[in-house]
């Protein structure tokens, strides 16, 4: 007898027959394929917080070896820049930047050569020239008062000036106030730190009447006085004019003697080379100018090495930072292969393990760093206030704080995040 049993069918076949019936069956749904659940980005973050969450204090105690190295670079930046900034202020009041041009005194004459009246206004209009400012010899004699023996010379200078000239050397006002606008046309002084201790001059006291002497047979009252001017020490001994009075009062032809020319120290050199044919293209040999002072070439030099020195401590810091986040996770990795195991078990892919303990090393060194840019600020701050210096904050130091800390933390984990999703299911388990 024929034997009307079917024949086997395969699994696959089976399973076919199975989602064949399943979709022919009314009222009910297809069952829907499975597969690798794709992670977003938030939930990699929510995956790499929930270790630091599930461990605070090792997390808080990586975080801050990681601080304390981004800490430690921003204050060795931060402190030898506030240093370097009151240095070179210290070594800009020296005049690294300011140029003398003066006519070359005529042998066949004692009367100096003047230069062109137009002179300031030409140099004013080379490029990296910041400002510019003159005075002028009026060759007139000043006493004390009418009564003094006209024989007995004081041996001060009465100078023409420009009403920009204390802006330009880097002068100041210690008594009254300077040639202005409304008063430069009048006969009114201001008097150098040494011409007003010979005169006998004290401090102009508000409310009382000013002062007067006698220059050339003509009284001028007295306005102000003048601290010492280091850059200029020959405005110590003398006798401001306004630029205007002088050419009203005594005489004065407008042409200066001396223009003084503060320049972009970057372009000292370049400046100083065309000041001369820029004062007097016709005659440009008997215009001298100074060289620069020795202290741009000191500046220069402190520039570098400070350079130098920050690049080094920083990188020092930013190894050591690195080194600390490391070795936290691959510690953490090995702590935690249970962990890793029950997540390869249920379905987590290679790519999601390495994903997870990558974002945790990345969001630990960004806590760190943050942390470490804020304390290492206020730690710079606090040192360069109680030495006095202007405290700087390299923001270039700043940014490769926050930077270099997440670069730490990519670099860092990614080790221990390749090793943790090598880690099979069985593999993770059975060490635990």
């Amino acid at each position: 007898m024929t034997d009307l049993k079917p024949p086997a069918e395969s699994p696959a076949a089976e399973s076919r027959a199975l989602q064949g019936t399943a979709t022919a069956a009314p009222g009910r749904r297809r069952a829907a394929p499975t597969g690798p659940v794709r992670l977003t980005p938030l939930d990699l973050l929510g995956l790499g917080l929930l270790g630091i969450r599930t461990r605070k204090l090792r997390a808080a105690l990586s975080a801050l070896g990681i601080s304390i190295g981004i800490a430690t670079m921003i204050i060795v930046t931060a402190i030898p820049a506030s240093s370097q900034k009151a240095l070179m202020q210290q070594l800009s009041a020296l005049g690294t930047n300011l140029l003398r041009a003066q006519p070359v005194s005529n042998q066949g004459s004692d009367k100096p050569v003047s230069l062109p009246a137009e002179s300031v206004n030409m140099v004013e209009r080379v490029g990296p020239v910041i400002r510019a400012s003159a005075v002028a010899n009026t060759h007139a004699t000043v006493h004390r008062s009418d009564r003094a023996d006209p024989a007995d010379y004081t041996g001060l200078s009465v100078l023409a000036a420009h009403r920009d000239l204390l802006r330009t050397v880097g002068g100041t006002v210690v008594s009254g106030r300077f040639l202005t606008e409304d008063n430069d046309r009048f006969p009114t002084v201001v008097l150098g730190a040494a011409a007003a201790k010979r005169l006998g001059f004290g401090a102009l006291r508000a409310g009382e009447p000013a002062p007067q002497i006698r220059i050339a047979d003509r009284w001028f009252t007295v306005i102000g006085i003048i601290g010492p001017v280091p850059l200029a020490d020959d405005l110590d001994r003398a006798v401001l004019v306004g630029w205007d009075a002088a050419v009203n009062e005594l005489d004065f032809d407008g042409r200066p003697t001396v223009v003084y020319t503060r320049a972009e120290e970057s372009a000292v050199e370049s400046v100083r080379a065309v000041l001369p044919a820029t004062i007097d293209p016709q005659t440009p040999g008997l215009v001298q100018v100074s060289r620069p002072s020795d202290a741009l070439a000191a500046k220069r030099a402190t520039e570098s090495t400070f350079s130098a020195l920050f690049v080094g401590l920083a990188g020092i810091a930013l190894l050591v930072g690195g080194i600390g986040v490391a070795n936290t996770m691959v510690i953490s990795v090995l702590e935690r292969r249970r962990e890793i195991g029950l997540r390869r078990a249920l379905g987590a892919s290679r790519g999601q393990v390495r994903g997870q303990f990558l974002t945790e090393s990345v969001v630990l060194s960004g806590l760190g760093g943050a942390a470490g840019v804020l304390l290492g600020c206020a730690a710079a701050i606090g040192y360069a206030s109680l030495r006095d210096w202007p405290p700087v904050i390299p923001a270039t130091a700043v940014g490769a704080g926050l930077g270099g800390a997440v670069l730490i933390g990519v670099v860092a984990g990614v080790y221990p995040a390749v090793r943790a999703s090598r880690l099979t299911p069985t593999q993770a388990l059975a060490s635990t």
